[in-house]
């Protein structure tokens, strides 16, 4: 990849101008005395009733304050750390933050002792205050968790355990991960050793022997901390079966539900429209495999665009510039908004070594900034990418004037919006008539893929880690096990779309989703975030510019009202109806059918 850079660096002095500054020592020394201060009160104050219904709401009212200072600089050290994930001294500072979260959480304890056995006259009564009822959604959920709690003494100290145990695992698992490297054996012959932030690029690479040296490469650096890995994993899924069994929680799944904004009825009518058309979506694959002689294609190659002779990397400035060029043509809002954001700095998307795998959107409201966060590498996934975290910050950048606890929208509704993105910057470039026909084919290629991988690779994700849990209720999960389990679930979906022997046993390791401390089940959304995004892109299609407004009515719902009634209020959908579902997915069938055609007019570089 040839040009002036390979990305761009944050400036993130919209936080703090300098890390550990006077600046940031005296913002979390007040806040560190206003969480104390807030707990203390909450601590002493009888449940919610007529009488303490005043003292509350200055309670809550602070306590939204407070959180919004605390993830100001939560978000401010998470943006160093993964940029520099091998620097210790941010990692302590993102240990001690989670100290000042678990202080802040007994405020939340004791918020939800006041709640839960609360009149329901008293309650509805008390979320209709002038000050407290554009905040009521939020209020509602914490009144609904509160019915499953412990007693406040041990929340708290679960709360306390957690920072130095339960998050701690994550932290091992960053840490690891990020200082890994692998052994890049080129096919010509050349050998060097690349961190690991480069891995998924490379296995994703248009030259298949490019991305199985990759792959065969990370997967030996992977199998190198297996056993830490596996301990984290068992550990993060055994401290949580054990608060479940302690909170009364029924199901493993209730919390990753609860947390989502949806019902079970939502998930199941989503998973059963899924599986009944496995095969269509397999067929995306299959097509592919087909134009490249074979039958299917390998687990770690589910991400590689086509290997067209004329496939090639951008550089950044190429890549970005498909992605302003493309939102401005079809939502100019979304446009201006992407070049403003570039020029105040808020991107950090240089390839380099020692940052952290991945790719987010995060923020503050206090700054009224958002930043994303990536590793440029040169492939349209990259630039696919972008797009996808874009729209993100724009999600957050709409809802910058509500209060922020009616601005905290669930993530099947954050991906909705961020696949949204990536649907657009498809848009942009198939009406963009500077483009070539190859380079639409490729823009195809990787918006099918992305269909593919969202639907079958997700649901590898969530049908593994069910399998996991439902082992891990009986005792820790070996590592064979859980590269049975991987490799089964793979297996199982991708049917006769993967290549015999083309599983990746390693992948419940190298996937840093499965090891965040504050989720579980990180995958199930994303299915849901490509079909929602696909009804409404569909909607978009059929209204034209018309419909832009009402998608940003259906963004600023999302803090404000369950999953279920943004749909229904936004679109008159039934989302607990699989019939909803399946119109998305048998909705790819006209550009599979495109695809087909135009693949059977192309040459791919063998």
């Amino acid at each position: 990849m040839t040009g002036k850079t390979r990305g761009v660096r944050w400036d993130l002095k919209g936080y703090f101008p300098a890390f550990k500054g006077p600046e940031m020592q005296k913002f979390k020394k007040r806040l560190t005395a206003d969480i104390s201060s807030l707990q203390k009160k909450a601590s002493v104050l009888a449940p919610l009733s007529a009488r303490t219904a005043g003292e509350w709401e200055k309670l809550i009212l602070a306590a939204e304050n407070a959180e919004t200072r605390l993830q100001h600089v939560i978000s401010y050290v998470g943006c160093l750390e993964a940029a520099d994930a091998g620097k210790d001294e941010y990692a302590s500072e993102s240990a001690a933050l989670y100290s000042i979260a678990a202080e802040y959480s007994k405020f939340g304890v004791d918020m939800l002792r006041a709640f839960k056995d609360a009149p329901e006259k008293v309650f509805a009564a008390f979320v209709k205050r002038e000050r407290l009822s554009d905040a009521a959604h939020a209020l509602n959920r914490a009144r609904e968790q509160a019915r499953r709690t412990m007693t406040p003494a041990e929340e708290k100290l679960a709360a306390d355990l957690g920072v130095d145990g339960f998050q701690s695992w994550e932290r091992l698992y960053n840490k690891i991960s990020s200082r890994l490297e692998f052994d890049m054996a080129w096919p010509g012959g050349k050998k060097e050793r690349l961190p690991i932030s480069r891995w998924r690029a490379l296995m994703s690479d248009g030259d298949r022997a490019v991305g199985r040296a990759a792959f065969e490469g990370g997967n030996k650096a992977w199998a190198s901390i297996e056993d830490p890995c596996a301990a984290a994993l068992n550990a993060l899924a055994g401290t949580r079966l054990t608060l479940y069994h302690r909170r009364g929680v029924k199901n493993y799944l209730e919390p990753a539900l609860f947390g989502a904004g949806i019902k079970r009825r939502t998930l199941d009518a989503m998973y059963e429209a899924v599986n009944r058309n496995l095969g269509p979506v397999r067929d995306i694959l299959r097509a592919k495999a087909a134009a490249m002689g074979r039958s299917g294609i390998a687990f770690f190659e589910r991400e590689a665009p086509l290997p067209l002779k004329d496939s090639r990397l951008y550089t950044w400035e190429e890549g970005s510039a498909k992605v302003s060029a493309a939102f401005s043509r079809v939502y100019p809002a979304l446009g201006q908004y992407y070049r403003d954001f570039l020029g105040k700095g808020w991107l950090e998307s240089e390839a380099r070594g020692g940052k952290r795998p991945g790719a987010f959107c995060t923020g503050s409201k206090l700054a009224r900034e958002q930043n994303v966060y990536m590793t440029f590498n040169g492939s349209l996934g990259d630039v696919n990418t972008l797009a996808h975290e874009m729209g993100h910050a724009w999600h957050s950048h709409l809802l910058e004037n509500m209060r922020p606890w009616a601005a905290e929208y669930p993530m099947p509704l954050a991906e909705t919006a961020s696949i949204f993105g990536e649907h657009l910057l498809a848009e942009g470039i198939q009406a963009d008539p500077e483009v070539s026909g190859s380079q639409k084919l490729i823009m195809l290629d990787e918006y099918l893929t992305g269909a593919a991988v969202t639907i079958l690779d997700i649901t590898v994700r969530f049908e593994f880690e069910k399998a996991f849990y439902e082992e891990r209720r009986a005792g820790e999960v070996s590592v064979p096990r859980m590269k049975e389990l991987m490799s089964a679930a793979q297996r199982r979906i991708f049917g006769t779309a993967l290549e015999p022997g083309g599983e990746d046993p390693m992948f419940w390791a190298s996937k840093l989703h499965f090891y965040m401390a504050d989720v579980s089940f990180y995958n199930f959304p994303y299915t849901f975030g490509f079909l929602m995004a696909a009804t409404l892109f569909h909607k978009f299609k059929a209204e034209g510019p018309a419909f832009l407004p009402k998608y940003e009515a259906f963004l600023k719902l999302t803090g404000s009202d369950t999953t279920e009634n943004v749909a229904r209020r936004s679109l008159g959908a039934d989302i607990g109806d699989p019939a909803f579902w399946e119109t998305a997915i048998k909705g790819l069938a006209v550009p599979l059918a495109r695809y087909k055609k135009l693949l059977g007019k192309i040459k791919t570089a063998k």
